[in-house]
């Protein structure tokens, strides 16, 4: 059984991909796979096949492990090599089994239009198995894929001198002042100006006294105040996963002149399920021997600290997480040198480019604790010695463009020696040419497609200068799509969809519609009837986010809104027609003209290929264990996954969980053994799963939105209200159409064809928007394997 809150790192599904010794390289067309060898005649072909890590919360997947991904997919055999490490979200079993990878964007299109217009996304929401949140739309990322990737004059440019004024990446990401700037301004300060906040140390997940999960947390006592003459102290650690989830394996302190006080290697005391050596370098045979404890360690370094201390480390909060210690003052540099959007630089990275230091070096077995915690240190006096400005003037962000641009490069200049045979030079007057990743493709032999938007397609593909229509879109994918490799198929709403006025308005709506699902009336009661006996019936069916007495009807009714939609529609289902505090009830949802089609929305979100297989159960016990609760389901078979949700707010634990199976059929006949705990007493209750596992974030982003207020600017400035209203139906039918668009591409693809959609989202001065992903490999049914 997985975890349900899986660590971003190493954890990876299993490797089922061919080796390198399997996957020889060949030039030309792609021939159709045969048959395995030594195998009896006539037994089943293998096919390729995608495993996804996308159940809990972690599925918002960034711009660039989608291209890593892709790259992997288009060029895996050619690179003879198995899936990078780094690949870690998705897995393709059998890469050399893909016929072919095609791309489809619906541009400007994000997460919003699907679910706010999920009934007319008919084929997507049905063919595609696996899908994942994005990071609201930049403009470059398929750009970045589809055009002649970083051409050879800008990565020339940015290479040699990346503060250039009139160098092409200079500018873009000049467009506004430095966040550096914006949030410490312009004077040098003390560095108590750069500890965190509370509030800061609250939001970004530190221990605190009184956190959630931090009872038994011990604490530094580093009581006295702070001073801009506080004495600074780097710290770093290593994790292991063990049944209890992230544990800390190695510890490293330094003091201010970057002297090593402590470098200590600690065995946990639960079972490890993942050394995470390629990052740690920890392996069974360095912690055999270790006798160690986290309490010696914890007891060394409130020894080592004195009571004015500051620790200074890079996302420090996970390791005083590993180290179950509190620590009032904190600088954290991924936090200091701070980037818009909530990104965040890497230690390796800012190392580099503010510090000119190499650390995590690739062809060393780990990360040393030792050397990344005096990093951190370094950057953190940096920093406080030279001021905002000075840092400002760094350009970190055109440094990591250039950055990457570099390692692409250098990575096509390989791939184009290791095609041609060619041994690499070391001389540095060699000139070799910059391949772009289609360049790639194209020296392996295979056929590329980019169709679409006019700054997309290929030269030629517009007559007159014109973007083409959609409709002229499709029917080029139709007939040449099968004659590529990896196709690019991009179709575009009109502008007049696109307007703040109408994406506000369709904001608003989506709330409304959200929080009239997740409400229910019931009643009527009687006059002395007991609120709180009320309460406790309907919570046993899922969170209760509020709870108001209805006075003005006739006889008292109660308004109940959940949290989330399965434990609305279990209560709606469950509680219609019982008899609660002494009288038979009715229980329904707010009669409105967004819920006047929720029966139909309801059946097709449990249809829903993302939710076939997963049940939402409600009244979990909060205080049972992680180990409790699998050795309570142990007898539901085929159970794959678990996710034990957290509240956002204060980060404990939820009464309710999902339940993720093997097949269908599996979640079923779990549904009826937890039907037949009930009968005999049990306080579990469940029904089939309604939201997939991104979306609940997705709905808490969408309900914390101030939409409101942008709304009453936007519509007088841009269309009168009635004109949002026609915009929004003409909306409605534009996506239909658009659905229908990619099934007659999709069904046009040759077996075995990798085909991943990618509505981008937004990212604008108005509003930013986050993109949605879907997934699959097509099979003999027409539909996706996973």
């Amino acid at each position: 059984m997985q975890e349900a809150t899986r660590p971003r790192g190493p954890t990876r599904p299993r490797d089922g991909s061919d080796s390198a010794e399997d996957a020889p390289r060949r030039r030309g067309k792609r021939k159709r796979p045969e048959p395995e060898r030594g195998g009896p005649r006539g037994a089943k072909e293998k096919k390729a096949r995608l495993s996804a890590e996308l159940f809990g919360e972690d599925c918002e997947i960034s711009h660039d492990q989608v291209y890593e991904f892709l790259k992997y997919a288009a060029l895996g055999k050619h690179h003879n090599a198995a899936q990078p490490r780094y690949i870690i979200w998705c897995h393709i079993h059998h890469q050399r089994r893909l016929a072919r990878v095609v791309v489809i964007v619906l541009h400007e299109v994000s997460q919003l239009h699907f679910y706010r217009f999920y009934l007319q996304f008919r084929h997507l929401r049905k063919s595609f198995p696996h899908r994942f949140s994005l990071p609201p739309d930049s403009a470059n990322f398929i750009a970045s894929m589809c055009r002649e990737g970083v051409s050879a004059k800008h990565h020339n440019s940015a290479q040699a001198s990346p503060h250039v004024s009139n160098g092409h990446i200079l500018k873009s990401a000049n467009l506004e002042r430095d966040p550096i700037v914006r949030k410490y301004g312009e004077e040098k300060h003390g560095l108590t100006t750069y500890t965190l906040t509370v509030q800061e140390m609250k939001e970004n997940n530190y221990p605190l006294e009184g956190s959630p999960g931090c009872l038994h947390f011990v604490h530094t006592e580093c009581n006295s105040p702070r001073t801009d003459s506080s004495p600074l102290f780097g710290l770093d650690c290593e994790m292991c996963l063990t049944t209890k989830g992230n544990e800390v394996t190695r510890v490293s302190l330094v003091d201010a002149q970057g002297q090593c006080l402590l470098d200590e290697l600690i065995k946990p005391e639960t079972q490890i399920l993942n050394y995470f050596t390629r990052y740690s370098g920890i392996t069974r045979k360095i912690l055999l021997p270790v006798k160690t404890k986290l309490a010696d360690v914890q007891d060394k370094l409130k020894k080592l600290l004195p009571h004015d201390a500051i620790l200074v480390g890079h996302s420090l909060n996970a390791d005083l997480q590993a180290l179950q210690m509190i620590h009032p003052s904190v600088i954290d540099t991924s936090l200091l040198f701070a980037r818009s959007g909530g990104r965040r630089f890497k230690l390796k990275f800012l190392a580099k480019a503010v510090l000119g230091k190499e650390i995590q070096c690739e062809n060393r077995l780990g990360h040393d604790p030792t050397e990344d915690a005096q990093a951190a240190l370094e950057l953190a006096q940096y920093f406080i010695k030279q001021g905002p400005c000075k840092v400002e003037e760094l350009n970190l962000e055109t440094l990591l463009i250039a950055q990457k641009a570099s390692e692409i490069s250098q990575q096509k200049s390989t791939l184009y020696l290791q095609l041609n045979g060619v041994q690499q030079q070391s001389s540095e007057g060699s000139s070799i040419p910059q391949l772009c990743f289609l360049d790639s493709l194209r020296l392996a032999g295979q056929q590329t497609l980019l169709l679409g938007r006019r700054d997309l397609a290929s030269p030629g593909s517009c007559q007159n200068g014109q973007r083409p229509s959609n409709k002229q879109i499709l029917q080029r994918a139709i007939e040449e799509v099968p004659l590529s490799s990896f196709s690019v198929v991009q179709f575009s709403l009109r502008s007049k969809h696109v307007v703040p006025a109408l994406i506000a308005d369709i904001c608003e709506k989506m709330k409304i519609k959200l929080g009239d699902l997740l409400t229910l009336y019931a009643g009527p009661f009687g006059k002395d009837f007991c609120l709180k006996s009320v309460k406790k019936e309907f919570k046993k069916y899922g969170p209760i986010r509020s709870l108001t007495v209805i006075t003005e009807t006739h006889q008292p009714h109660i308004c109940i809104q959940y949290e989330v939609l399965e434990a609305a529609q279990l209560a709606l289902e469950s509680l219609n027609g019982a008899k609660i505090a002494g009288s038979c009830i009715k229980v329904q949802r707010p009669v409105s003209a967004v819920t006047l089609d929720c029966n139909t929305l309801i059946k097709e979100l449990e249809m829903d290929v993302e939710n076939e297989r997963v049940i939402y159960m409600a009244g979990v016990k909060k205080s049972l264990t992680e180990t409790d609760l699998q050795e309570k389901l142990s007898q539901l078979k085929d159970l794959k996954a678990l996710f034990l949700p957290r509240d956002h707010k204060n980060g404990k634990r939820q009464s309710y969980c999902f339940l993720k199976f093997q097949t269908a059929e599996s979640a079923s006949s779990a549904l009826e053994v937890i039907k037949r705990w009930a009968t005999m007493g049990s306080k579990l209750r469940s029904r089939r799963a309604l939201t997939p596992s991104h979306l609940n974030q997705w709905i808490n982003h969408i309900a914390h939105q101030d939409t409101q207020s942008l709304q009453k600017g936007e519509n007088f400035l841009y269309m009168k209200k009635k004109q949002v209203s026609t915009c929004e139906q003409d909306l409605r039918e534009k996506l239909k159409k658009l659905d229908c668009r990619i099934k007659k591409l999709y069904r046009s693809l040759q077996n075995n064809t990798l085909c991943v959609v990618l509505l981008p989202g937004m990212n604008s001065v108005q509003r930013s928007l986050s993109g949605l992903g879907l997934m699959g490999i097509k099979d003999d049914a027409g539909k996706s394997m996973c």
